[in-house]
């Protein structure tokens, strides 16, 4: 039973990453994506927050906690991998700017691709990372159902208009049930990490996320929750790729996917929360 339910987790990934960038593609235009991007403080801002300061973030935080070698490795790898999948249904939920978290999500994960390469061996010298497994599931689960949705949206929109709820439908449904399955089938490892410190690790590189992403995100009401959002939740898929491929002690997978949990666990029902205190005007796309 635990080894379907093993084999299960990977399928409803690929549903709720698919059909999240499908329903994202399918209500927005290229143009209404580009337009956040054109704010280059906020640009800078959310860069200079990801792949700076969360990185440090997580060495510190490691050192000040005590953490185990394989723990620590595995909040680095959390640090550096930017751009998470999760982070437009989030965006969506707590009705921040939709447009901006699909283009600050495409963005993080395109530089993220590039940057692990290069910035993981000086932290963790030995450490070799192939970029090419990273930017294959970028492209093929990610970036071309985006692509596609886009297109029918620009030269079909009334298919666009017609498709997109069950798209929707099939997002939410596939969040639940990689929320329950990343649970059920990983609770020895939660388990197993309790006295570590691993958990308390997690949480307060969240909380560290959240803040610094919220402090940034400008003035903006529906930009701040979304910056806030994407700094907290990391590229969990760029940083499984990695501490698996690269790393033989199976501790540091667990401390990612611990986080993961952990921070999906915090940041859904934060999201809840968010939206219950936006004003109906702050939902449209803020013009920069």
């Amino acid at each position: 039973m635990m080894a379907l339910l093993q084999h299960a987790v990977p399928i409803a990934t690929l549903i709720f990453v698919v059909s999240s960038m499908l329903a994202m593609g399918l209500g927005l235009t290229i143009a209404e994506m580009a337009n956040p991007l054109r704010n280059v403080r906020l640009v800078a801002m959310s860069l200079l927050a990801n792949f700076l300061v969360m990185p440090i973030a997580a060495v510190l935080l490691a050192k000040m906690l005590n953490l185990d070698q394989p723990f620590a490795v595995g909040l680095l790898l959390l640090g550096v991998a930017a751009g998470a999948p999760f982070l437009p249904k989030l965006a969506q939920m707590a009705k921040g700017d939709l447009a901006f978290a699909v283009a600050l999500m495409v963005l993080l994960m395109v530089i993220t691709v590039g940057y692990l390469p290069l910035v993981l061996p000086l932290l963790l010298p030995g450490v070799s990372v192939n970029p090419g497994q990273i930017a294959r599931s970028l492209i093929v689960l990610m970036l071309m159902p985006l692509a596609i949705a886009l297109a029918v949206n620009a030269k079909r929109p009334r298919v666009a208009a017609a498709v997109k709820p069950w798209c929707d439908r099939l997002s939410s449904l596939g969040l639940v049930a990689v929320v329950v399955l990343l649970v059920v089938v990983n609770f020895r490892n939660v388990l197993s990490v309790f006295g570590t410190r691993a958990i308390l690790a997690g949480l307060l590189f969240i909380a560290v996320g959240y803040a610094l992403g919220w402090a940034v995100g400008g003035p903006a009401a529906a930009t701040r929750p979304v910056l806030g959002l994407g700094t907290a939740q990391r590229n969990i898929a760029a940083a499984l790729v990695v501490g698996g491929q690269s790393f033989t002690d199976p501790s540091v997978v667990v401390m990612v996917v611990v986080v993961a949990i952990v921070s999906l666990l915090v940041l859904l029902p934060l999201s809840r929360q968010l939206a219950r205190h936006v004003p109906p005007e702050t939902t449209d796309h803020p013009r920069q």
